[in-house]
């Protein structure tokens, strides 16, 4: 089992940046994690996932050119770039991981491991 913990969110004006971190309890290798966001009465969105130790990664529509994730695989952690922030942007962030094959990391995975979340807001 691994636990997730999220930090490094906060209040930003619109074009500003911030850089989301993720640290897991125990080495990610192997896992596919990701980031997710949920913003007041919306469903949660996937916004980006890689494959931990692996070179796979991929982002939604309204991430790309604007995050980049990343990840540290001394510190087990991973982290989220976040730079151009628009006031859509605002929500809160959550990791999440999985333990996949390669191939099967996405978006799309049911994740069965997630942090308590990190608020990001941006203002206008």
């Amino acid at each position: 089992q691994v636990q997730l913990v999220e930090s490094g969110g906060g209040s930003v004006q619109a074009g500003g940046s911030l850089r989301l971190s993720c640290v897991a309890s125990a080495s990610p290798h192997r896992y596919c994690m990701g980031w997710f966001r949920q913003a007041p009465g919306k469903e949660r969105e996937g916004v980006a996932v890689a494959f931990f130790g692996g070179a796979y990664e991929d982002y939604t529509d309204s991430a790309k050119g604007r995050f980049t994730i990343s990840q540290d695989n001394d510190k087990n952690t991973l982290y989220l770039q976040m730079n151009s922030l628009k006031p859509e942007d605002s929500a809160m962030y959550y990791c999440a991981a999985e333990k996949t094959r390669g191939w099967e990391c996405g978006l799309g995975v049911n994740f069965s491991f997630w942090g308590q979340g990190t608020q990001v807001t941006v203002s206008s």
